[in-house]
């Protein structure tokens, strides 16, 4: 979330820069403004009361040690009175503190100031485009009657055992599946990610820390009996890593990887455009996270999407990266990369990755903050991407790779699968 100290100091840029999100409450930012004077106001008369009692309380022993009973008394009156209003002044401040709190985390982030406004995807700006669209043979098929053709996903018996959304995946489709996990986590570990293997359920406070509650909690499947949440992503448990830490400076940057199953309730989502691979209840996915020096976060975050795209290049994907508009971008965003890679048989483009910069905002929320030396503590970046979700590549690599001998693997997911084709 945002600080309150930067939106007192920067009203008109912050009311700026949620327009470019057309943002639809700017009224909040005022409101949150003045619950802040009167937090101030409320926590000066606190102090000063407290600083009262404690020397009225001082004077009472002063006048005890003399011997001067009564005017002790006296003085004792008052710090009952002093007592009373400490604890309603105490009260009123809690009070205030969770109406604050309450309102900040209805603000989203605020979009970099390379960020053009826009209200949707049709707003989001095309930055580059690689590879040549590939040309299929007649009578080509999308990815959900190839994996029927060669019995290597079946939608149908998963749903029969958990529902729509939830398939299963059978001899070359499941060691598909384990290779791109083992090719996307080796390629992790050579660009200098560390591996993690995070819990893949969160509490409250993990999800809080990132922004996913209370924004979100209508995509997230919810253990009640437990209060946990499956998580959407390892975005999640892997920066929740580094929840009420503070770092050194020299331990910048650093750079995790995991793998996990995801989980998104995806409410709403009907129609052709979500059918076979497009759109998952569970999916695998390898997350890259880093936590960097606030003065290196965007050439991080340019280097991060270099690294997703040297991935689709390896797999031989024609891809475009899009710069996401004001009104696209996730609530916690300041800026935003979709890379989408073409899908020959659907002839549609889908997003496979996104590469995002949080700046202090997921920080502030996780209160994850670097120390240089005897300085004072600062709120770190942080930054997370998909380095891959698996379906859409799936999806993407089916439909693009086949012809009358099956399904051609790319030459560098070869040594994962251990065959050519799927025939």
């Amino acid at each position: 979330m945002l600080q309150v100290s930067y939106i007192r100091e920067n009203r008109e840029e912050v009311l700026n820069r949620l327009s470019v999100r057309n943002f639809k409450n700017p009224e909040l930012v005022d409101q949150i403004i003045k619950l802040d004077d009167d937090r101030r106001q409320t926590q000066t008369l606190l102090d000063s009361i407290a600083a009262e009692a404690n020397a009225a309380a001082k004077k009472v022993g002063e006048l005890m040690r003399q011997g001067l009973k009564d005017e002790a008394e006296a003085i004792k009156t008052q710090t009952t009175t002093f007592k009373e209003q400490i604890r309603t002044l105490g009260d009123k401040l809690s009070a205030i503190e969770i109406l604050l709190q309450a309102e900040l985390v209805l603000l989203p982030n605020l979009p970099h100031q390379s960020v053009p406004k826009g209200f949707g995807a049709d707003d989001n700006q095309v930055a580059s485009e690689h590879g040549a669209i590939p040309q299929l043979m007649q009578g080509a098929l999308p990815h959900w009657e190839l994996a029927a053709k060669y019995d290597i996903i079946d939608f149908e018996l998963g749903n029969k055992i958990a529902g729509a959304g939830f398939p299963v995946y059978k001899g070359k489709g499941a060691k598909l599946q384990r290779a791109l996990i083992n090719f996307f986590l080796d390629n992790a570990d050579s660009a200098g990610y560390r591996e993690m293997q995070p819990p893949i359920v969160v509490n409250e406070a993990s999800g809080f820390g990132t922004g996913q509650l209370p924004d979100k909690e209508g995509q997230m499947y919810h253990i009640t009996g437990d209060n946990l949440y499956l998580i959407p992503t390892a975005e999640v448990p892997v920066t929740n890593l580094y929840r009420d830490v503070i770092l050194k400076e020299e331990e910048l940057p650093i750079k995790n990887c995991a793998y996990t199953p995801c989980f998104r309730r995806e409410a709403g989502s009907y129609g052709a455009h979500v059918r076979g691979l497009n759109r998952l209840h569970q999916f695998d996915k390898v997350e890259i996270v880093q936590v960097v020096h606030p003065d290196h976060s965007y050439d991080v975050l340019e280097d991060m999407s270099n690294y997703v795209q040297s991935l689709l290049k390896k797999l031989e994907l024609p891809y475009r990266v899009l710069s996401l508009c004001g009104g696209d971008m996730g609530f916690t965003s300041a800026k935003t990369y979709d890379m989408e890679v073409w899908c020959a048989a659907q002839a549609r483009w889908l997003e496979v990755s996104s590469v995002s910069n949080f700046e202090t905002y997921q920080s502030n929320r996780l209160k994850l903050r670097y120390k240089s030396g005897d300085g004072k503590p600062q709120l770190a970046h942080t930054l997370n991407g998909s380095a891959l979700a698996l379906p859409r590549i799936v999806a993407s690599l089916l439909e693009n790779n086949q012809d009358e001998k099956g399904i051609k693997i790319p030459a560098a997911l070869v040594p994962y699968t251990g065959f050519e084709y799927i025939s």
